[in-house]
């Protein structure tokens, strides 16, 4: 995560000066008067261990048995470094800088279209609305055969092929041939733009004026998309919220700190963080608008981390809504992003982030702990299945705004447990999800009815409307057998009310994107459902 505090970087600055001596940046040069050794091959100016990266470099140039691609083997060494201090402090080549900061950034540059790869073709899911190819006319469901006539078609095309070709610098233009449904080929020149990465993938609300607003990142555009969804859904009578951030990775803590402000009363504590050579800094909420004793219920699981995990502590600790789910992933250290002069960058931890009652957000690592493995572990101790399989620390006992006891270790404990569902889940379900089965039948399945779902008008009509029948759900199944899962019939008998829904929540978001799977998706959600049972027991406690 970033918070964009220069000062920071005079802290770090005999760090970044200690990294451009191990890439070459400074190579000779020297301070004071250094002890020399000789090997016979190369002389070590042995002033400061640093220095010994630069030398052996230099000695490998020189002397290594077969060349050797220098730069790459300083990224690798920089990488090695960083990694051993903690998880999350790395190294970010010049190649890979775009592609890490571009989620975050909230926008892209290419022609504006979401794709799918079926049987070796390149389908158009849906064009970003307001984007180039929009403008155009490209349709769901064209197919794109070639770009600047290099074929994509048939060719065994991959994800990474398809966008290096599409996307390139604003206004530059690619040539992109189109197949439509009972039409010929033709060509579009199709003017490259700025393509949203939106940070809200839906904003819902049901009868009873129960708002659910999904997150997915935290970004630049979060808090002004944040702001038009509540709009929305004020506008058509929210009452409770129900804030869902499960698999949201985090961002940037201005994002984080912008959304606490809309939900907790002014002056309430947010975080602090603190650091060896970072004194405390605390955030506190500014408040204001009608969020602020709206009743709230924020959704978590294993997969919420750094910035999810500041917003749900913020809210747990201030006893402001209830935090429903599993525990998440316990990312609390704060990275600050440097950037060095050949276009690549560095994040370095320098503090840690701490709940308003004082609990570090960071789960343990370090020697003896397999950082890495650890949602497999939980997985195995029985951690999604059962509370009391979370191992609780007792001396790391805090309390809430009103008294309650919550517990510190890594992650945020949700107030109300919600298990994994693994009743119907099964081997054959998961083969399905991996190979994309699921996904392809309903693509095809939306491109073959699009006219009469479309027609419908909305995800509701459609929840209400349409079903998949038994001769549907068998034609799938022999569907998935073309791309090598085989049937199972006891899988499936276990499955089947699980898969049926996973393909009608597909089919929506090929007509109505992301708010049509939302829509469908909810009705079968556990977590979701508990949050609603929650927020109805509180508001008739309240009466």
């Amino acid at each position: 995560m970033n918070d964009d505090r220069k000062p920071w970087l005079i802290v770090l600055l005999p760090l970044m000066l200690g990294l451009a001596l191990a890439a070459g940046f400074l190579a000779g040069a020297r301070f004071g008067t250094p002890r020399v050794v000789n090997t016979g091959l190369f002389s070590f100016h042995r002033d400061r261990p640093i220095d010994k990266l630069d030398q052996v470099i230099e000695l490998i140039d020189r002397n290594y048995v077969d060349s050797v691609r220098e730069g790459e083997l300083v990224d690798q060494v920089l990488q090695d470094m960083l990694q051993k201090l903690d998880p999350h402090s790395y190294y970010i080549s010049a190649a890979e800088l775009n592609a890490v900061q571009e989620p975050l950034k909230g926008s892209f540059m290419g022609i504006g279209v979401e794709f799918s790869i079926q049987h070796d073709t390149i389908v158009v899911i849906t064009p970003v609305e307001g984007g180039p190819s929009d403008k155009l006319g490209i349709r769901a469901g064209d197919r794109i055969l070639s770009a600047d006539g290099k074929s994509l078609a048939g060719v065994h095309v991959t994800n990474d092929e398809v966008m290096k070709a599409l996307r390139g610098d604003k206004g530059t233009k690619v040539t992109v041939a189109i197949l439509r449904h009972n039409a010929k080929p033709f060509d579009v020149v199709i003017e490259r733009g700025e393509i949203p990465i939106n940070s809200v993938a839906a904003a819902l609300i049901d009868p009873d004026g129960t708002g659910y607003i999904k997150l997915s990142r935290f970004a630049m555009t979060t808090e002004e998309e944040f702001d038009r969804a509540v709009d929305h859904l004020m506008g058509l009578g929210m009452k409770r919220l129900v804030l869902d951030l499960r698999g949201n990775g985090g961002g940037y803590l201005n994002a984080a700190k912008a959304l606490c402000d809309r939900l907790l009363p002014a002056g309430r504590r947010i975080l602090y963080t603190e650091g060896r050579a970072s004194p405390r800094k605390d955030l506190f909420a500014e408040g204001g608008g009608p969020l602020t004793s709206m009743p709230l219920a924020v959704l978590i699981d294993e997969g919420s981390a750094s910035a999810s995990e500041i917003v749900a502590g913020a809210i747990q600790d201030n006893d402001r809504g209830i935090i429903v789910g599993r525990r998440s992933f316990g990312k609390g250290l704060v990275q600050e992003h440097m950037d060095l002069p050949d276009h690549s960058a560095v994040r370095i931890t320098t503090a840690r982030y701490y709940t308003p009652s004082g609990r570090s957000i960071q789960r343990p690592y370090g020697e003896g702990i397999d950082y890495d493995d650890d949602l497999s572990e939980r997985f195995d101790h029985g951690e999604f299945l059962s509370p009391d399989s979370i191992h609780v620390d007792s001396s790391l006992r805090y309390t809430t705004l009103n008294g309650r006891t919550v517990f510190g270790g890594g992650g945020i404990m949700p107030d109300l447990f919600v298990p994994a569902d693994t009743a119907e889940r099964s081997a054959y379900l998961t083969e399905l999800l991996f190979t994309g089965a699921m996904n392809q039948f309903a693509f095809e399945l939306a491109e073959q009815e699009r006219e009469r779902l479309e027609a419908m008008g909305s995800p509701d009509r459609f929840n209400r409307e349409f079903a998949l029948g038994p001769a549907t759900l068998d034609r799938f199944q022999t569907e998935a057998e073309k791309l090598g899962v085989r049937r199972d019939p006891n899988g499936f008998a276990r499955s089947s009310r699980l898969i049926a829904t996973r393909i009608k929540a597909l089919v929506a978001r090929n007509i109505w994107k992301e708010p049509g799977f939302y829509r469908i998706a909810l009705g079968d959600d556990g977590i979701y459902k508990a949050a609603r049972t929650a927020l109805d027991q509180a508001t008739t406690e309240k009466r």
